[in-house]
């Protein structure tokens, strides 16, 4: 007796058998000719995910009655059928199967899938809605690519970054430090792939030696992609003149004088020097490296003296003008602030004295004139009207001439 073997994978997903392959297959070609419907009664989503990663089609149905859903690709092949799957394209997965939701998993997804799949349910009529799958490609490489691997103070040197084959068009962002600068970019398309290059250009000064300059990404597909490139700037020395002894700052005759002459540059100085200008260095100046030290200053010291740097960029110079001073300057001038200061006070003590022997005063005549009139009024308080207060008023008066006189 000839035994019957069924077709391999045409069983359900719960064990139930399918009658034959070649009526499924017309069952599906015939599926595959239905209208498209409204879709009234379907649910679905675009869907957006990176190349390499998973994608994952949902065709739900809103109210279910049991009746057949399929997923179809952009070809409008079946991918599934209810729970069984015609495509050989293993990348495809079931990931859940019931009366209201098909939902089905795509690994390791590329450009290639991209485009509409298409949900269809067997309604009276037919129904049908379909989802957008859309591939974002991260850039292949970043690159940044300098004119000029090391500069000159001033120079104006350009950068170009470039984000290649990804999709869509990349962003490129440039920064110095933590400083956003603007750049210029072109676009460049192979395909489906886009190929981003952007140009900086920069001038340059010391202060950007060894500063990063980053190129940075903005895509889609990627997060904090960026490469950076260090500066290296090279430019002439900055020189400076210090003053190491005396330490009050005043230069006296009979005295030392130290001087300390500091210079900073890329590459750094070499060649150093002391020298006077408009002059001849006196010969008792000792010069050893950076320093300038004379050990008696006189008068005929004085003048400018200037400390030269060079290195191969270019030659800078400081200056210390000096003047020497008597050699009792310093005293001098204390003895001037303490006779400032002793002044100052006997004035204070004396404007003291004047305005407490003024406020005496003050009280002391106030007092006597409040007598004089307590005197005048005497005799008047006991009148019966005013003449009288006047007549007693006279009288107490000459009664007390009286009694002046009589008392003398």
């Amino acid at each position: 007796m000839a035994s019957r073997t069924e077709p391999s994978g045409c069983s359900g997903r719960g064990g139930g058998g399918v009658p034959g392959l070649l009526p499924l297959l017309l069952l599906l070609a015939a599926a595959a000719l239905v209208p498209r419907g409204d879709g009234q009664n379907l649910v679905t989503e675009d869907v957006t995910v990176v190349e390499g990663e998973v994608a994952t089609i949902s065709c739900r149905v809103k109210n279910s009655d049991d009746s057949v859903i399929q997923l179809l690709n952009p070809n409008r092949q079946t991918i599934y059928f209810r729970d069984f799957r015609p495509l050989k394209d293993s990348r495809f997965q079931l990931v859940n199967f019931s009366n209201s939701e098909l939902r089905v998993s795509l690994t390791n997804v590329s450009v290639s899938d991209e485009g509409r799949y298409f949900c269809q349910l067997y309604t009276d009529p037919p129904q049908e809605i379909y989802t957008t799958i859309t591939v974002l490609v991260p850039p292949r490489n970043l690159i940044i690519d300098i004119q000029k691997e090391i500069a000159v103070e001033g120079d104006a040197i350009e950068l170009n970054c470039t984000a290649m084959a990804s999709r869509p068009a990349s962003t490129i962002r440039w920064f110095k430090g933590n400083k956003e600068l603007t750049g210029k970019s072109e676009v460049e398309q192979w395909s489906d792939m886009f190929t981003v290059t952007s140009r900086l250009l920069l001038t340059v000064g010391r202060e950007d030696d060894g500063v990063p300059v980053i190129c940075l990404v903005d895509h889609p597909a990627v997060k904090d992609l960026q490469t950076q490139r260090y500066l290296e700037v090279m430019y002439k020395p900055q020189v400076r003149v210090l003053l190491n002894y005396p330490l009050q700052g005043l230069t006296r005759e009979g005295e030392p004088l130290e001087l300390t002459c500091t210079a900073l540059g890329k590459p750094q100085p070499t060649d150093m020097k002391w020298l006077r200008i408009d002059d001849e260095m006196p010969q008792h100046v000792v010069v050893s490296g950076s320093n300038l030290l004379i050990s008696n200053l006189n008068k005929t010291d004085n003048g400018t003296y200037r400390c030269e740097a060079s290195n191969a960029v270019g030659k800078s110079h400081a200056d210390y003008m000096l003047f020497v001073y008597d050699s009792r300057a310093g005293d001098e001038g204390s003895i001037r602030a303490v006779d400032h200061a002793v002044i100052g006070g006997v004035v204070a003590v004396v404007v003291f004295a004047m305005l407490c022997l003024l406020i005496v005063l003050g009280r002391y005549f106030a007092r006597h004139k409040g007598t004089y009139f307590t005197h005048e009024a005497k005799g008047a308080d006991d009148a019966a009207d005013a003449d009288t207060a006047i007549i007693n008023a006279e009288g107490g008066q000459n009664n007390s001439e009286e009694k002046k006189e009589y008392f003398i």
